[in-house]
């Protein structure tokens, strides 16, 4: 077995920051600005780290293989702790909810957490916006189940049209066939505005941004967003190389010679893609850029992974332990109140000043060896 092998990835949650106990009776502002005046509002939630693709520039096949040690089912934070957590982020300011994996759908009785986190409330007592990311292999058999919960939203990665190049990049052999089978599903449950993420990897599969564009203009003519994602340096274990990005510019220069773009305002700020309308009126597409264009100035996202840590950015090195404070007795014999777990949700936020995007250059110029940063199927992307 070779040290790449023996990574364990969880091994980068279970030396999470200890989050200091906050008195009983601190109290928190229901809005949280941290450092740099961001405000709370996205929360995503990791509920596995098991995934049934091995993506080269995720969860490459040579790291996670037969030998690679997944998190046991004790570590993970239960559909009750996670959604107790939830409420007090809700408490907060968090709006919107978005779960994740690894693969969200390989979770069993997935459809009972949405049940709960559909049911939380806003102190004004609106409904969450609460959406799931999927690579759609198991969305046809799930789309009506996690309707009927109260999910709103699905969004789908799908990374080439092309079958054969589709199943060379997952590389499970999955059709990409299936995949659409389970976009169609999501739209035809109610899952909607569904969005389809494609991770472009120059050399890859860049030759399959126009015969995306094509297929769901086409055939859903903007009831499906697409959205292009450079290939990002998250983790280290996809082998990043700058010089297979491509960027989003060419990315949206290859579309609008074929089919003319416009550009259309942001829907909410935080927004993570920049959105171009088909000037024609058929839909819209989005391109996410944290490489060449980082949108760390108004990042609102935190994220939950399945076993409780907390990391305040998507290329953090280590997150804050929070299932610690959600388990472990004090000292004085009790558990953590509501509030005290608020109050240090609230510290931790309030101390965050995380903008790595914006200092990739500098950061990889001068990072020490053995730096490991957690990777994308540990906390989702």
């Amino acid at each position: 077995m070779s040290e790449r092998n023996i990574i364990a990835i969880h091994d980068v949650g279970s030396r999470g920051l200890a989050m200091p106990v906050p008195a009983p009776a601190e109290r928190v502002g229901a809005v949280q600005h941290d450092r740099l005046g961001r405000v709370l509002h996205d929360l995503r939630i990791s509920v596995t780290d098991r995934c049934n693709f091995r993506c080269s520039y995720c969860m490459p096949k040579e790291v996670f293989d037969k030998n690679h040690r997944f998190l046991p089912q004790q570590q993970l934070l239960t559909f009750e702790e996670i959604t107790r957590v939830a409420r007090l982020f809700v408490e907060l300011g968090v709006r919107k909810i978005r779960l994740t994996g690894g693969e969200p759908l390989l979770r069993r009785h997935i459809e009972d957490l949405v049940a709960q986190l559909a049911a939380l409330r806003t102190p004004e007592g609106e409904g969450l916006d609460l959406t799931l990311t999927t690579n759609g292999s198991l969305l046809a058999r799930k789309a009506l189940a996690l309707r009927q919960a109260g999910l709103r939203r699905v969004t789908v990665s799908l990374d080439a049209m092309d079958d054969a190049i589709f199943r060379r990049m997952n590389d499970v052999d999955f059709p990409v066939a299936a995949v659409l089978d389970g976009i169609e599903a999501a739209r035809e449950a109610g899952l909607g505005p569904i969005k389809v993420n494609m991770v472009v990897k120059r050399g890859s599969n860049d030759h399959e941004i126009l015969p995306m564009v094509r297929h769901f203009r086409e055939r859903y003519s903007g009831a499906v967003v697409l959205r292009f994602i450079e290939y990002m340096d998250v983790g280290a274990t996809n082998g990043w190389r700058m010089d297979e990005v491509l960027p989003s510019d060419e990315v949206r220069r290859r579309i609008d010679a074929e089919y003319p773009l416009v550009p259309l305002e942001a829907a909410q700020p935080g927004e993570t893609a920049q959105r171009w309308a088909f000037a024609d009126g058929r839909g819209e597409v989005g391109f996410i850029s944290s490489v060449t264009q980082a949108f760390c100035g108004d990042c609102n996202r935190i994220r939950l992974s399945t076993e409780g840590q907390l990391f305040t950015c998507l290329f953090a090195e280590r997150g804050h332990d929070l299932r610690s404070l959600l388990r472990e007795a004090q000292p004085d014999g009790q558990r953590c109140s509501d509030g005290q777990l608020a109050a240090a949700i609230g510290r931790l936020w309030a101390g965050r000043s995380d903008r790595y995007s914006e200092l990739r250059a500098q950061l990889a110029s001068t990072a020490g060896r053995g730096t490991r940063r957690v990777e994308m199927s540990y906390i989702g992307g």
